[in-house]
């Protein structure tokens, strides 16, 4: 098994109002020796928005913001805006989140230039209701059961008011183009799908009505093992190396004390992503540390960005929901470690 070095918790909450309850799950890149650090800041009433935080290398901090640098501004987040993920394409980058209204969670993207100033593309996944998904999906293949289980809704169309849409999450951007499309992960529990499109105005109704009569092409990974049976979703950006695309993600099984969300590791093919090469068959590190194992969700790591300095891959997670940690691996040993397992 593959050594990973537990380095601790990064960052904590303080006493601040829009950071009070929790810091989590946050989006990170490097500009050299400068590392950006945007994370989900939970204040009272589980109101979310984004902190930022400078780093010099992978883990000093030397400048945290005392306000929120993106905020609800519309009624599709009014609720919050949670776990972003960030990558740097066309000269800007691309800030992907979900966007909460208090019923509905779904994939939203803004992106700047600067940290500064953000401009919002709005929910960039598709706004139907699971029926609507269904009948599409089912159209060619039978579904996977776990789909119904994760996202009827218990047979509810509305609460407050609010129509009850198909939860649609993790959207995350590949760094670069794939032959000259821009590609997102995305994820409608339970499985990780793909999405491969010109520009980001291709994502019409239309668009999303024929990608699902398509589903199964673009599934790019299903659960597998046992410390993931019970769904998988996305977790940092993919990280490209000549063996493939290095994506961590994040495993999730259902316990007596609930569900554990643990890291976990694959290797997709860097001109077909569908492709995968390999797969970890264990965690690549699971919650057993105290501040893992305890705050406001038990039993979750749940990994968002990665840097990379002198071969050593730095992961950040949030840790039990509350607190946001460190873990690192040197990066030719992991790509080694699953090259033993490629299919």
């Amino acid at each position: 098994m593959i050594e990973v070095r537990k380095i601790g918790v990064l960052l904590e909450k303080t006493n601040l109002g829009f950071e009070c309850e929790g810091v989590l799950n946050p989006a990170v890149i490097a500009d050299d020796s400068v590392v950006h650090l945007l994370y989900r800041a939970v204040g009272k009433g589980n109101y979310s928005t984004l902190g930022y935080c400078k780093l010099i290398g992978p883990l000093k901090v030397t400048e945290r913001s005392d306000t929120p640098v993106l905020f609800p501004q519309h009624d599709y987040e009014h609720q919050g805006i949670e776990d972003p993920r960030i990558v740097h394409i066309d000269n800007q980058y691309f800030l992907s989140y979900t966007a909460y209204d208090g019923v509905n969670a779904l994939g939203a993207l803004a992106n700047t230039t600067d940290f500064k100033h953000f401009q919002k593309q709005g929910i960039i996944v598709p706004q139907m209701t699971y029926e609507e998904f269904f009948h599409l999906a089912e159209s060619k293949e039978g579904m996977n059961g776990k789909y119904a289980r994760y996202n009827e809704h218990k047979g509810l169309e509305e609460i407050h008011g609010k129509k009850l849409k198909m939860w649609d999450k993790n959207v995350i951007f590949f760094p670069r183009r794939i032959k000259g499309k821009l590609t997102f992960l995305h994820r409608v529990r339970p499985d990780i799908q793909l999405v491969m499109v010109d520009q980001m105005d291709d994502l019409t109704p239309e668009y999303w009505q024929n990608y699902f009569l398509h589903l199964h092409a673009m599934i790019l990974m299903r659960a597998k093992y046992d410390h993931e049976v019970s769904y998988i979703g996305g977790g940092c950006p993919p990280i490209e190396t000549k063996e493939g695309w290095l994506l961590i993600y994040h495993g999730v099984h259902d316990t007596v004390d609930g569900y554990v969300y643990s890291a976990c590791a694959a290797l997709l093919d860097l001109e077909d992503p569908l492709t995968e090469i390999a797969r970890l068959p264990y965690p690549l590190f699971a919650p057993e540390e105290p501040w893992e194992l305890h705050g406001a969700v038990n039993n979750v790591c749940f990994p968002t960005g990665t840097t990379v300095f002198d071969d050593t891959l730095y992961i950040y997670y949030g840790a039990a929901d509350e607190q946001i940690a460190v873990a690192s691996v040197k990066l030719s040993d992991l790509i080694a470690e699953l090259l033993t397992y490629s299919k």
